[in-house]
């Protein structure tokens, strides 16, 4: 039987030392940044309108060297600027996180009362928003060590039941391009869909606490999801799972099941 390795001999994990966070202003992104910054990261913190939160986040990150950037993943031209501005500050990103999104909640069967531009205008926040930052970022993450794409999902891609019927089909098409571009952009950069539900934020208007508890009350691990758990898989995906790519990862207390 060989023997047991030693702590020297246990390989080092790969922190990314620059990494991207859309929609890092709030919710699961900022939870997200906190996390990264502890590990040593410095967090470029993608913001769409909210200048002055994420200004303040970054200026209480543990570590330095950390930027709030405006990324508004709807436009263009913005991401274009924000990816000239890390090239030219960092040259290199390790890692990006897409939690950008919005959601404009309608009934399932309001086919009516889902128009035309409540549909379009939701994908094109939550898929082809990350797909455009996905677009302008990676000559930086084919330059990054070991670099790693996490898009945050949503397990209404799975279960069919969400906040809108252009939401969780705008999210299922996330997780298809995850796992399309896991084979485009290998070897030199991984890609994850970090899949979470009813997470403790107020990302979707209206939606309470209490609705949440109620819901997490029927679930297998009865407990409602914080942003902070969610981001504590994204951290494993970018820093942990060196050997996956293309994985859908649910974080929704057995949801699934």
């Amino acid at each position: 039987m060989p023997a047991p390795m030693t702590g020297a001999e246990i390989p080092t994990l790969p922190i990314p030392a620059v990494a991207l966070v859309t929609g890092a202003s709030g919710g699961i992104g900022k939870a997200t940044a906190i996390r990264l910054a502890a590990l040593g990261t410095a967090v470029v913190l993608g913001y769409n309108s909210r200048r002055a939160e994420a200004d303040d986040i970054a200026a209480a990150l543990d570590g330095t060297g950390h930027l709030a950037l405006r990324i508004a993943i709807d436009e263009p031209a913005s991401i274009a600027e924000a990816a000239a501005a890390v090239e030219r500050r960092h040259g290199r990103l390790d890692a990006l996180v897409n939690c950008g999104g919005a959601t404009t909640p309608v009934p399932a069967d309001d086919l009516d009362g889902l128009t035309d531009d409540i549909f379009d205008r939701t994908v094109a926040v939550n898929l082809r928003g990350p797909f455009a930052v996905i677009r302008a970022f990676r000559p930086l993450l084919e330059r990054g060590d070991r670099a790693a794409i996490v898009n945050i999902s949503s397990i209404a891609a799975r279960t069919g039941l969400g906040s809108s019927l252009a939401y969780l089909a705008a999210k299922a098409g996330v997780d298809a391009l995850t796992i399309a571009l896991a084979k485009v952009l290998a070897p030199k950069v991984r890609v994850f869909s970090v899949s979470p539900a009813g997470v403790d934020t107020g990302f979707v208007p209206g939606r309470t606490h209490e609705q949440l508890r109620r819901t997490a009350e029927r679930l297998p691990l009865a407990h409602v999801t914080t942003p902070d758990d969610v981001a504590r898989a994204v951290i494993a995906c970018i820093v942990s799972l060196t050997s996956s790519t293309g994985i859908v990862l649910p974080v929704d207390e057995g949801r699934h099941l």
